[in-house]
């Protein structure tokens, strides 16, 4: 029977090889969701979010709504393949913190909140700026970490590597 020893020292040896790869749930997740807001933003089309925009008193709202969705899907698809993070980082961020200040803010810190019951389901209110700051800390932590295994900056990165050794 192993010691206590013994398995701690096999969990840290386990926790060890794995962490590289720890941060790929939380890039996926935010790739995958900047992809699916802009995806459901250019499906309704770009002038009803235009709209939306316009009504919040957003300046050159059309301007501003093509600028939200290529961002959007740029940034989630460059996420969702851990390529050029660090510089697709800095307008994905600045997208969310506008979202905070524009929208989400009047609502208060929390995202989900319950507002009633109707025939069984539940009935929430508009989201606060939870999930935006979720979302800045996420990507903020994925350009610190760096390239994932796994991912376009990875390989640019060996390959850059490899091509200063030669």
């Amino acid at each position: 029977m192993p010691t206590l020893a013994v398995k701690i020292s096999a969990w840290q040896n386990m926790r060890g090889r794995f962490a590289p790869y720890a941060a790929i749930p939380l890039r996926l997740m935010v790739g995958f969701g900047f992809l699916a807001h802009g995806l459901a933003k250019w499906s309704k089309g770009p002038e009803a979010f235009a709209g939306i925009l316009d009504a919040t008193g957003v300046p050159l709202p059309h301007v501003m709504a093509w600028v939200t969705i290529a961002t959007e899907i740029a940034a989630g698809v460059a996420f969702l393949l851990g390529a050029f993070v660090r510089l697709v980082s800095i307008p994905a961020i600045v997208l969310l913190a506008v979202a905070i200040v524009t929208v989400h803010l009047p609502y208060g810190f929390t995202s989900i909140k319950l507002i009633g019951v109707n025939n069984g389901k539940a009935q929430f209110g508009p989201p606060g700026y939870e999930c935006d700051l979720l979302y800045i800390a996420a990507i903020i932590a994925l350009a610190l970490i760096g390239p994932t295994p796994l991912s376009v900056d990875s390989y640019r990165s060996s390959s850059r590597h490899q091509s200063l050794n030669n």
